[in-house]
């Protein structure tokens, strides 16, 4: 199927065009559709290419790329720089059950005078990028998170060599942003400005470029902590792609929520905690906004996966996940809301990129442990046990 341009419904018409790359049996939400065409009337927008992760955001859609004339902080968002980045690991023996116990506190941030002699900020080459050390070494909440993965199957063998991975390698995947200097940026221009445009492009710019390698930073502090935790040597990422960016390109605005660059690099696309994610190679053209998708993405709110979740699912079935992986996460609620059943068919979303000819994919992974928070449930597992023979 290729991809046409977007007229669902009773959607308005815009002067921007939008096209969806996703075939018709594809999850896509009426009102990101409609977020898109919202997108699409804004002043001084060329195109809108939606991703087949996409669904609604606030304010805007996810998982789409954006071409203006004009640029717009908000279409970027608040974690600007937020990516994904992959590094080879290598370890003796990778038992999920003992390295799940061996992750550090990535909530407890690095203090450069505190912890000066972490060895972890070996990595760092330079200044701290806009001289932001709050929040350094830690991922954050929501959808962010560090595994722990296997190289399951590897798809096309001559791209895999070139990046040094086989079948059975082990990697970490680190999954993460600018933290609070993201959302300072974005918010100073709003409380001016609202939604609307940067008054001053080049100014925004610059500090978008500092937040954009803050979170490349963060990711390889994230890196460094895990593997020096784990008994193995810090590496360097494979890959490393933002999804929450903003480029000039052919003199405008290509703004990116929730979509990785796609022309010619290569770019891990995110599945659940209980299923594969894939490498994938990008080729997308200018009809895709030169980007590709960058996950899963939702198919249920967080509220509707948490409701949904408590129902169907007890907190032990959640942090033992269907592919045998374990998940290290102290917030039960974050454990609902990130269930495996909140998003949508991985197979699906590279299937959608495969058939619209934006990526090719290079090598699949399988989770052995995921990090979301500080596990603190064996002491809660313990009260709720006390609580349960009737203790106190």
């Amino acid at each position: 199927m290729s991809a046409q341009p977007s007229r669902q419904g009773s959607l308005p018409q815009s002067a921007a065009t939008v096209t969806v790359f996703a075939a018709p049996t594809s999850w896509i939400e009426s009102d990101a559709l409609a977020q898109c065409h919202q997108v699409a009337a804004l002043d001084g927008m060329v195109h809108v290419a939606a991703m087949p992760d996409l669904h609604p955001g606030k304010g805007a859609p996810i998982g789409a790329a954006m071409l203006s004339t004009v640029l717009y902080p908000f279409l970027v968002g608040s974690d600007i720089g937020c990516g994904i980045a992959v590094f080879p690991i290598r370890l003796k023996r990778a038992v999920p059950e003992k390295l799940a116990t061996r992750f550090p506190d990535l909530d407890r941030a690095l203090d450069p005078e505190r912890d000066a002699d972490d060895p972890a900020w070996a990595v760092l080459d330079g200044d701290v990028p806009a001289g932001h050390v709050e929040g350094l070494g830690t991922v954050g909440r929501g959808n962010h998170f560090v595994e722990l993965a296997r190289i399951d199957t590897v798809l096309e063998p001559d791209h895999a060599s070139r990046l040094g991975l086989a079948a059975r390698d082990l990697v970490l995947i680190v999954h993460s942003g600018s933290r609070g200097l993201g959302e300072r940026i974005l918010r100073a221009h709003t409380e001016v400005h609202g939604a609307g445009p940067a008054p001053d492009p080049a100014s925004y710019l610059a500090l978008h470029d500092a937040a954009v390698r803050w979170g490349s930073l963060n990711r390889r502090l994230m890196a460094a902590r895990v593997a020096h935790a784990l008994g193995a040597e810090p590496t360097e990422p494979i890959v490393d792609e933002c999804h929450n960016s903003v480029e000039i390109r052919d003199g405008a605005y290509l703004h990116r929520k929730g979509a990785a660059r796609g022309d010619g690099r290569d770019v891990l696309v995110a599945g659940t905690r209980g299923t594969p994610s894939y490498l994938v190679a990008g080729h997308a053209g200018p009809e895709a906004n030169h980007s590709v998708a960058h996950g899963a993405g939702r198919k249920m709110s967080r509220a509707d996966a948490l409701r949904r979740g408590r129902a169907k699912h007890t907190v032990e079935e959640l942090r033992r996940t269907p592919v045998g992986s374990l998940v290290v996460c102290g917030d039960r609620q974050l454990l609902f809301e990130e269930a495996p059943t909140a998003y949508k068919r991985i197979e699906q979303v590279i299937g959608d990129l495969v058939e619209h000819k934006l990526a090719t994919p290079v090598v699949s992974t399988v989770p052995l442990v995921t990090y979301k928070t500080a596990d603190l449930a064996p002491v809660a597992d313990r009260r709720d046990a006390r609580r349960r023979r009737g203790r106190p």
